[in-house]
């Protein structure tokens, strides 16, 4: 009954966690939630009276498929500004979230059969939206010993005459980990060299911490414009996640791909939030970065925290808000009567024994790991890891 394109697809793990979570708040238990990444703060007053404006103006109907020409003179700005980039309104799309926008572009690039590399641990959507497209995800493994990053050599390793493109997070969800410009040039060199386009996810740009930098693939790797979409969006940046505002940017041809499959889906973004969003881009930024200071405090701590509590391995991340500690050295043991064989059995068993909500990390592609996401209050994250110690004590 069901098709099989559809049989082919995973739901999302943190979706999933998500969903128990809810059922575990309605029957009363106090959850600690280290999973679902969002902003733990409100949408800023001023973004949300610009909303609240649009609605009075009657700015409520359909808007063009590919974004209010405000809001797209605007992203053309900043990629202008903050990114270096140089790009013209006809080649920006705004759509239902940077999770759209991966889709269009898949959609708009990849044929049946297609190859798509991704570099695991990867963001538990991607491989599964590259299927819908009809591809084929090729996973590049990486691990703590190569800092969770590709090299050019395992790169090369993964291209084939099949390779379309490939879909890089920097920073990432779920590691935190960012490339360096050099590490992004080199990357870019084979791209290029092969033709194979990027999809690069930034929706993490504005959160990284003391020295780190985010470089756009395509600022370190001028080549690779004519060969690459560049996606970002408001979610994360100034806590709009149900606003549902993603952007990108791209070659005009592709763009309007991605226009033409926006246009048979959900026609176009709501026209509030792009007025939300555009207020967003053009308005102070203090809320941001007040918000990435709190991010750094709450990743200091936590940091510290796993790494004091003996089988949690992780360092530091320089990005996003999660930290991706390695659990091995805990499989095989017990708490209560009850064995730790993977670290699918330890996030159930935090969940269900002290109310700790993580996710783990084999829906991103490194069973051994979970993740913990500090986008929650100090004391949220120390009543968690109290309990978390407690546990395995």
């Amino acid at each position: 009954m069901i098709s099989e394109r559809m049989q082919r697809i995973t739901p999302s793990a943190t979706l999933k966690l998500n969903a128990r979570v809810q059922e575990l708040v309605a029957e009363g238990h106090d959850v600690v939630k280290f999973g679902v990444g969002e902003p733990d703060y409100p949408t800023p007053d001023h973004i949300k009276e610009k909303a609240i404006e649009a609605i009075h103006a009657n700015k409520t109907t359909y808007t063009p498929t590919n974004g209010i020409p405000e809001l797209r003179e605007a992203i053309v700005r900043k990629f202008a500004e903050d990114n270096q980039l140089d790009y013209d309104p006809s080649q920006v799309i705004v759509s239902v979230g940077a999770k759209q926008c991966i889709y269009n572009a898949l959609m708009a690039l990849v044929n049946e059969g297609d190859e798509v590399i991704v570099f695991a641990p990867y963001w538990v959507s991607y491989p599964e939206q590259i299927k819908l497209a009809g591809g084929v995800p090729v996973v590049i493994q990486t691990t703590e010993e190569t800092d969770f990053k590709v090299t050019p050599d395992m790169l090369e390793d993964a291209i084939s005459p099949k390779t379309r493109a490939l879909i890089l997070n920097s920073p990432s969800n779920p590691t935190g980990r960012a490339y360096t410009r050099e590490e992004l040039a080199e990357l870019g060199a084979v791209m290029a060299k092969h033709e194979v386009w990027a999809i690069t996810d930034e929706i993490y740009e504005s959160l990284v911490y003391e020295g780190a930098e985010h470089v756009s693939l395509v600022t370190a790797a001028p080549e690779m414009k004519s060969l690459s979409i560049v996606i970002n969006g408001v979610s994360k940046a100034y806590a709009m996640t149900g606003w549902r505002i993603g952007y990108a940017a791209g070659p005009a041809e592709v763009i309007g791909a991605m226009s033409k499959c926006q246009g048979h889906a959900p026609s176009s973004t709501t026209s509030i939030s792009q007025w939300a969003a555009l207020a967003a881009l053009e308005g102070p930024q203090d809320p941001v970065e007040e918000m990435v200071q709190q991010y750094n405090l709450r990743r200091k701590y936590m940091t510290e925290r796993l790494q004091e509590i003996p089988g949690f391995e992780c360092d530091a991340p320089e990005g996003a808000f999660y930290v991706f500690p390695n659990v091995s050295a805990l499989v095989g043991t017990k708490i209560g009567d009850r064995e730790i064989d993977s670290a699918d059995v330890l996030a159930e068993i935090l969940l269900e024994e002290s109310y700790v909500a993580v996710v783990p990390g084999s829906g991103f592609g490194a069973p051994e790991n979970i993740r913990f996401s500090y986008s929650t209050s100090m004391e949220e994250i120390e009543k968690g890891l109290d309990r978390l110690e407690d546990l395995l004590r």
